[in-house]
Protein backbone atom coordinates (compact mmCIF):
# COMPACT_ATOMS: atom_id res chain seq x y z
CA UNK A 1 0.00 0.00 0.00
CA UNK A 2 1.73 3.71 -1.21
CA UNK A 3 0.10 6.79 0.77
CA UNK A 4 1.04 9.78 -1.19
CA UNK A 5 0.84 12.98 1.04
CA UNK A 6 2.41 16.59 1.11
CA UNK A 7 4.44 16.86 4.26
CA UNK A 8 5.71 20.33 5.52
CA UNK A 9 9.12 20.00 5.53
CA UNK A 10 10.92 18.68 8.64
CA UNK A 11 7.65 19.86 10.92
CA UNK A 12 5.24 17.43 10.14
CA UNK A 13 2.86 16.76 12.76
CA UNK A 14 0.11 14.11 13.17
CA UNK A 15 -3.41 14.50 11.90
CA UNK A 16 -6.25 12.69 11.58
CA UNK A 17 -6.18 12.19 8.00
CA UNK A 18 -2.69 10.21 8.13
CA UNK A 19 -3.63 8.55 10.90
CA UNK A 20 -7.24 6.71 9.79
CA UNK A 21 -4.93 5.45 7.06
CA UNK A 22 -2.12 4.06 9.21
CA UNK A 23 -4.35 2.66 11.57
CA UNK A 24 -5.60 -0.18 10.08
CA UNK A 25 -2.50 -1.00 8.76
CA UNK A 26 -1.04 -1.68 11.83
CA UNK A 27 1.93 1.12 11.80
CA UNK A 28 2.69 3.36 14.71
CA UNK A 29 1.84 6.97 13.12
CA UNK A 30 4.67 8.64 15.72
CA UNK A 31 7.53 6.69 13.63
CA UNK A 32 6.41 7.62 10.50
CA UNK A 33 6.30 11.16 11.49
CA UNK A 34 9.63 10.76 12.84
CA UNK A 35 10.96 9.50 9.63
CA UNK A 36 9.37 11.90 7.25
CA UNK A 37 10.51 14.82 9.27
CA UNK A 38 14.38 13.33 9.16
CA UNK A 39 14.37 12.70 5.80
CA UNK A 40 13.19 16.19 5.04
CA UNK A 41 14.87 18.44 7.56
CA UNK A 42 16.60 20.11 4.80
CA UNK A 43 13.12 21.30 3.16
CA UNK A 44 12.29 23.25 6.15
CA UNK A 45 9.31 25.83 5.70
CA UNK A 46 8.10 24.31 2.22
CA UNK A 47 5.64 21.41 1.28
CA UNK A 48 7.17 18.51 0.18
CA UNK A 49 5.70 15.94 -1.71
CA UNK A 50 6.52 12.03 0.00
CA UNK A 51 5.56 8.44 -0.43
CA UNK A 52 4.81 6.09 2.33
CA UNK A 53 5.28 2.25 1.08
CA UNK A 54 3.50 0.17 3.82
CA UNK A 55 3.74 -3.36 3.77
CA UNK A 56 0.62 -4.49 5.63
CA UNK A 57 1.57 -7.69 6.08
CA UNK A 58 5.29 -7.23 7.64
CA UNK A 59 3.89 -3.92 9.25
CA UNK A 60 6.90 -1.98 7.68
CA UNK A 61 7.33 0.77 5.60
CA UNK A 62 9.56 2.67 4.24
CA UNK A 63 9.42 6.68 2.99
CA UNK A 64 10.64 8.27 -0.26
CA UNK A 65 11.11 11.74 -0.32
CA UNK A 66 10.52 13.58 -3.73
CA UNK A 67 12.15 17.25 -4.29
CA UNK A 68 9.91 20.09 -3.75
CA UNK A 69 7.86 21.94 -6.54
CA UNK A 70 10.14 24.62 -8.63
CA UNK A 71 8.59 27.36 -7.47
CA UNK A 72 8.48 26.46 -3.55
CA UNK A 73 12.46 26.08 -4.20
CA UNK A 74 12.97 29.23 -5.54
CA UNK A 75 10.38 31.03 -2.82
CA UNK A 76 12.78 29.36 -0.25
CA UNK A 77 15.92 30.25 -2.10
CA UNK A 78 15.00 33.93 -2.26
CA UNK A 79 13.00 34.60 0.64
CA UNK A 80 9.97 35.57 -0.42
CA UNK A 81 6.43 34.54 0.75
CA UNK A 82 4.95 34.30 -2.74
CA UNK A 83 5.21 35.07 -6.16
CA UNK A 84 3.70 37.68 -8.62
CA UNK A 85 -0.05 38.54 -8.71
CA UNK A 86 0.54 39.93 -11.95
CA UNK A 87 4.46 38.46 -12.95
CA UNK A 88 4.10 41.23 -16.19
CA UNK A 89 4.03 44.48 -13.85
CA UNK A 90 4.93 43.39 -10.79
CA UNK A 91 8.62 41.59 -9.98
CA UNK A 92 9.45 40.37 -6.62
CA UNK A 93 12.87 39.29 -6.49
CA UNK A 94 15.93 38.83 -8.24
CA UNK A 95 18.07 35.91 -8.33
CA UNK A 96 21.65 35.33 -9.39
CA UNK A 97 22.05 32.70 -12.05
CA UNK A 98 23.97 30.25 -9.24
CA UNK A 99 20.74 30.28 -7.28
CA UNK A 100 18.91 29.16 -10.22
CA UNK A 101 21.39 26.64 -10.52
CA UNK A 102 21.23 25.72 -7.45
CA UNK A 103 17.56 25.03 -7.17
CA UNK A 104 17.83 22.93 -10.79
CA UNK A 105 20.34 20.91 -9.43
CA UNK A 106 18.01 20.14 -6.72
CA UNK A 107 15.23 19.16 -8.80
CA UNK A 108 17.06 17.36 -11.65
CA UNK A 109 16.55 13.82 -10.06
CA UNK A 110 12.74 14.09 -10.33
CA UNK A 111 13.09 16.41 -13.40
CA UNK A 112 12.76 15.12 -17.63
CA UNK A 113 15.86 17.10 -18.15
CA UNK A 114 18.79 15.79 -20.03
CA UNK A 115 20.96 17.34 -18.03
CA UNK A 116 21.83 20.03 -15.43
CA UNK A 117 21.76 22.80 -18.41
CA UNK A 118 18.34 21.68 -19.54
CA UNK A 119 17.20 21.81 -15.87
CA UNK A 120 18.20 24.95 -15.15
CA UNK A 121 16.57 26.59 -18.57
CA UNK A 122 13.51 24.57 -16.99
CA UNK A 123 13.72 26.60 -13.59
CA UNK A 124 14.19 30.01 -15.24
CA UNK A 125 10.94 29.25 -17.27
CA UNK A 126 9.27 28.58 -13.38
CA UNK A 127 10.98 32.38 -13.02
CA UNK A 128 8.74 34.16 -15.30
CA UNK A 129 5.18 32.98 -13.91
CA UNK A 130 6.71 34.18 -10.30
CA UNK A 131 7.94 37.41 -11.38
CA UNK A 132 11.40 36.81 -10.59
CA UNK A 133 14.30 38.77 -12.44
CA UNK A 134 17.77 36.77 -12.86
CA UNK A 135 20.51 38.67 -12.99
CA UNK A 136 18.56 41.88 -13.38
CA UNK A 137 16.97 41.07 -16.38
CA UNK A 138 13.60 39.41 -17.47
CA UNK A 139 14.14 35.29 -17.68
CA UNK A 140 13.27 34.95 -21.50
CA UNK A 141 16.48 37.61 -21.82
CA UNK A 142 18.47 34.71 -19.21
CA UNK A 143 17.17 31.85 -21.57
CA UNK A 144 18.51 32.77 -25.08
CA UNK A 145 22.23 33.58 -23.13
CA UNK A 146 21.59 30.02 -21.77
CA UNK A 147 20.73 28.62 -25.08
CA UNK A 148 23.56 30.91 -26.51
CA UNK A 149 26.45 29.41 -23.96
CA UNK A 150 26.87 32.50 -22.32
CA UNK A 151 26.49 30.62 -18.88
CA UNK A 152 27.90 27.39 -20.02
CA UNK A 153 30.92 28.21 -17.53
CA UNK A 154 29.24 28.23 -14.33
CA UNK A 155 26.88 25.42 -15.24
CA UNK A 156 29.39 22.78 -15.78
CA UNK A 157 31.28 23.82 -12.97
CA UNK A 158 27.66 23.77 -10.84
CA UNK A 159 28.73 27.09 -9.62
CA UNK A 160 25.92 27.76 -6.47
CA UNK A 161 27.41 30.32 -4.81
CA UNK A 162 26.79 33.73 -5.10
CA UNK A 163 29.57 36.47 -3.77
CA UNK A 164 28.78 39.10 -1.57
CA UNK A 165 29.29 41.67 -4.05
CA UNK A 166 27.48 40.34 -6.52
CA UNK A 167 24.58 39.63 -4.26
CA UNK A 168 24.13 43.45 -3.15
CA UNK A 169 24.35 44.78 -6.67
CA UNK A 170 21.43 42.35 -7.23
CA UNK A 171 19.67 43.82 -4.19
CA UNK A 172 20.20 47.50 -4.66
CA UNK A 173 18.94 47.14 -8.35
CA UNK A 174 16.12 45.08 -6.82
CA UNK A 175 15.53 47.78 -4.45
CA UNK A 176 15.16 50.44 -7.05
CA UNK A 177 12.66 48.22 -9.31
CA UNK A 178 10.49 47.74 -6.08
CA UNK A 179 11.09 51.48 -5.47
CA UNK A 180 8.89 52.11 -8.81
CA UNK A 181 6.39 48.95 -8.20
CA UNK A 182 5.94 50.71 -5.09
CA UNK A 183 4.94 54.23 -6.66
CA UNK A 184 2.86 52.91 -9.38
CA UNK A 185 0.53 50.77 -7.47
CA UNK A 186 0.00 53.75 -4.98
CA UNK A 187 -0.52 55.79 -8.17
CA UNK A 188 -3.03 53.27 -9.64
CA UNK A 189 -4.75 53.12 -5.75
CA UNK A 190 -5.07 57.01 -5.56
CA UNK A 191 -6.57 57.01 -9.46
CA UNK A 192 -9.15 54.43 -7.79
CA UNK A 193 -10.56 56.24 -5.16
CA UNK A 194 -10.64 59.43 -7.04
CA UNK A 195 -12.33 57.63 -9.71
CA UNK A 196 -14.59 55.72 -6.86
CA UNK A 197 -15.26 59.65 -5.20
CA UNK A 198 -16.66 61.36 -8.45
CA UNK A 199 -18.32 58.28 -8.98
CA UNK A 200 -20.65 59.26 -5.75
CA UNK A 201 -20.12 62.99 -6.26
CA UNK A 202 -21.90 62.36 -9.17
CA UNK A 203 -24.64 59.88 -7.82
CA UNK A 204 -25.40 62.15 -4.36
CA UNK A 205 -27.27 64.91 -6.05
CA UNK A 206 -29.08 62.47 -8.92
CA UNK A 207 -30.58 60.71 -5.62
CA UNK A 208 -31.49 64.47 -4.02
CA UNK A 209 -33.21 65.91 -6.43
CA UNK A 210 -35.07 62.34 -7.36
CA UNK A 211 -38.66 62.80 -7.65
CA UNK A 212 -40.31 60.96 -4.85
CA UNK A 213 -42.64 58.18 -6.24
CA UNK A 214 -46.56 59.26 -5.27
CA UNK A 215 -48.60 57.91 -3.37
CA UNK A 216 -51.52 55.89 -4.51
CA UNK A 217 -54.90 58.12 -4.18
CA UNK A 218 -57.14 56.58 -1.56
CA UNK A 219 -60.44 54.95 -2.90
CA UNK A 220 -63.90 57.53 -2.26
CA UNK A 221 -67.02 55.96 -0.63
Amino acid sequence: MIIKILADGGAMAPGPALSQKLGPAGINIGQVIQKINEATDSFKGIKVPVEIDINTSAKTFTVKVFSPPASELLKKELGIESGSGNHNKMKVGNASIEQIISVAKTKLPNMLARDLKSAVRNIVGTCVSLGILIENKHPHEIQKEIESGFYDKEIKSEKMETSKEKRKELDDYFKKIKEEQDKLLKAEQAAKEAEKAAAEATAAPAAATATPAKAPEKSKK
